[in-house]
């Protein structure tokens, strides 16, 4: 009997009988591209026929795309894929015939059952490792693995439904604009660069799909598909509820960068490493209890407490385990700061050297739970918390001594003319500190001012008007006043070893900015230029500035600009993927920025490109600063992070410091400060800790 026709609106209500030589008995599914039936051939054999809809039939592309389904699914046939048999692709309703494998898909399964157990998340991920091996071997990227195209086998997982496929060697493209696939489980490339998509999209995928059978979710969820594909693209996955000696490896599937994303082969080796560990690792819990949520941080539904988001959340489920053992194993020496009376340490003290210094931990000394903001300076660690300045000793976290500063804004006090300068609120006026003692050495009160900046041993005050008045450091004496050409109201910056601070203005348009270099002691202008494009200065160093460039209204950096002044030279490197609100530094001629939603990226000024890319996972992150061997930062939950400067791996990071006032986001992070061999941070809780730098795993 031939197959009945289709016609009119209602025609898919009247199913085909046949298709070729297959008896169609029973529908098993239907997609938005054709229906799955249930079929036997002449003998018997129980097959999957695939037909197409008859509106897709009509359409040529479509027609050459079910060719290419047909090509790849006879290419990749084998013990981990649902064999071709037969197919039609010029029929009137095109259609493919595979063997029929019992079993339900992965999709089916978790919604009747649940999440796998571990041992059945192992097998899973090693049969779809294995499947995706065979299937990148015959040069085939399948482009759209998902847990409703994984039949679970008796022997172990199929890849079924390469409608969407795509051989290395096909020339058949899609039309501009289009993306093909199912956002939640595709890669971060599908959406930004569609035609170069390649193997890695399909780890990423897995990642994806592992995520949704250890949770019944994926690890980006939203009702709009709009959302979703923002998320693949920017945000940290959300792997609560995934087992722990799983999650690092399934992190790595969905790294935001394909060339980060570990091979089919990699995946093997790595899980006959986690077979053995079944009896000693612990599934990580999807809620814990009131207490242990709040030891580490989390909210009673398991949800970090600095932000109920994404980025943030996701974390956890790689780093709980890393936090509870710095928690628990006490990792650092607690530290409980003096009191008002308490006396400050003596010349008699034991003199400390850098082999002595072991880290601590300092509780707050406001009693608060604001961030300290630090700077180092007379030897000293200098920090202010809610209207409180204070010096810390830098090897053991003692007191040295305390002032309240009423007015003191954000920010980390600074030593300029020797002596400790607040920021303050400037209708209070300024006021000077003595490094020893704290004890205040000058005060002066001061006319309306919007502005104020600290560079060598001067402070720079930005009057209403725009006039800039140069404020003797030691002295709190007046040593110049003038308006200075090109710069309506300016804001000034300065750099550690730079003995001149930099104003920055962009031109209304956005397509170029004035510059000037000023001489902070005296105000003369060392140098001015006009410099392309909207620019915001990040650093300087070897006799250059750099810059960010900013290509959106959401000053997104699309490029790094270098100016060198004594040649005025420019140089601009562009950025592969736009930085998100980039905060960026510099060491020997390489540019770090780290962006809003985590990327780290580090671009190499000399040779004209970007180094490497990475994603932090970090919500929102600090000014990074850099050595030779890391760059640190922190983040909101008060975590210190070290990343490896040459090759962008995450090496070491401290625990979370999030306090009893977790659900405020602060308003300022504090930027890690850097002295030698040691690192310094200021956390929510209100402590300030300090770390060796130069062993980040041991953090």
């Amino acid at each position: 009997m031939a197959p009945q026709r289709n016609a009119g609106a209602g025609a898919e209500a009247e199913l085909p009988e046949y298709a070729g030589h297959y008896r169609l008995e029973s529908c098993l599914g239907s997609g938005g591209m054709g229906v799955v039936h249930l079929a036997r051939s002449t003998s018997g054999m129980k097959l999957a026929v695939k037909v197409i809809h008859a509106e897709f039939a009509r359409d040529r592309e479509f027609r050459g795309r079910f060719r290419q389904e047909i090509a790849a699914a006879r290419r990749v046939s084998g013990a981990f894929t649902a064999s071709v048999v037969d197919a039609d692709p010029d029929a009137e309703r095109p259609w493919m015939a595979t063997l029929f494998i019992p079993g339900p898909t992965l999709s089916d399964h978790v919604k009747r059952n649940g999440a796998m157990s571990p041992e059945q998340l192992r097998r899973l991920m090693a049969g779809l490792a294995e499947a995706l091996r065979d299937i990148h071997r015959v040069g085939v990227v399948h482009r759209d693995l998902k847990p409703s195209n994984v039949l679970l086998a008796e022997d172990g997982p199929k890849v079924i439904d390469f409608g969407i496929s795509r051989p290395k060697d096909s020339e058949l493209r899609t039309e501009t604009g289009k993306l093909i696939g199912t956002p939640p489980f595709m890669a971060p490339e599908q959406f930004r660069r569609p035609r170069e998509v390649g193997p890695a999209a399909d780890i990423f995928a897995l990642g994806s799909v592992m995520v949704h059978a250890a949770t019944g979710r994926g690890p980006f969820d939203s009702d709009s598909p709009y959302v979703v594909a923002y998320q693949v693209v920017h945000d940290e996955p959300d792997l609560t509820g995934v087992p722990e000696n799983l999650a690092p490896l399934i992190l790595r599937c969905l790294a935001k960068e394909p060339e980060d994303r570990p091979t089919p082969d990699e995946l093997m080796r790595e899980l006959r490493s986690v077979a053995a560990s079944y009896d000693t690792q612990a599934f990580i819990p999807a809620q814990r209890t009131s207490d242990e949520s709040r030891s580490l941080g989390l909210l009673p539904d398991g949800k970090p407490e600095a932000r109920r988001s994404r980025r943030v959340k996701g974390r956890w489920v790689a780093l709980a385990a890393a936090a509870l053992a710095l928690v628990v194993g006490g990792a650092f020496t607690a530290v409980r700061l003096a009191g008002d009376g308490d006396p400050a340490p003596t010349g008699d003290d034991v003199r400390k050297t850098a082999a002595m210094f072991s880290p601590w931990e300092a509780e707050s000394v406001s009693g608060t739970a604001t961030v300290p903001q630090c700077s180092y300076g007379a030897g000293k660690l200098l920090c202010a918390q809610s209207g409180t300045v204070f010096a810390l000793d830098p090897f053991d976290g003692r007191l040295l001594w305390r002032q309240t500063v009423p007015g003191a804004r954000i920010g980390p006090p600074v030593l300029a003319g020797g002596l400790v300068q607040p920021w303050l609120d400037l209708s209070r006026g300024l006021k000077a500190l003595d490094p020893a003692t704290g004890k205040p050495r000058w005060q002066q009160d001061m006319p309306p001012y919007s502005g104020l900046a600290y560079a060598g041993g001067s402070l720079l005050l930005t009057g209403v008007d725009g006039t800039i008045t140069g404020v003797d450091g030691a002295s709190g004496d007046r040593l110049w006043s003038h308006r200075i050409t090109g710069h309506q109201l300016p804001s000034f910056v300065s750099y550690a070893g730079d003995p001149l601070a930099y104003a920055a203005t962009r031109s209304d348009d956005g397509t170029a900015t004035r510059v000037t270099a000023m001489d902070p002691g005296t105000g003369e202008v060392r140098w001015d230029a006009r410099l392309k494009g909207a620019l915001k200065p990040i650093g300087s160093a070897d006799g250059s500035v750099y810059f960010v460039s900013l290509g959106s209204v959401y000053e997104d950096a699309t490029s790094v600009v270098r100016y060198t002044p004594a040649t005025k030279a420019s140089r601009r490197v562009a950025l592969p993927v736009p930085v998100e609100q980039a905060e960026g530094t510099v060491r020997k001629n390489v540019v770090y920025l780290l962006g809003t939603g985590g990327s780290l990226v580090a671009v190499d000024m000399d040779a004209r490109r970007q180094r490497w890319s990475s994603e932090t996972a970090v919500t929102r992150g600090s000014t990074p600063v850099a050595d030779d061997r890391h760059v640190y930062f922190t983040a909101l939950d008060g975590r210190l992070l070290a990343v490896d400067a040459q090759g962008g791996e995450l090496v070491g990071q401290t625990s979370p410091r999030l306090g009893s006032s977790a659900d405020r986001i602060a308003a300022g992070l504090p930027d890690p400060v850097m002295v030698g061999h040691r690192i310094y941070a200021g956390a929510p809780d209100g402590s300030v800790f300090a770390v060796d730098a130069r062993n980040p795993a041991r953090w």
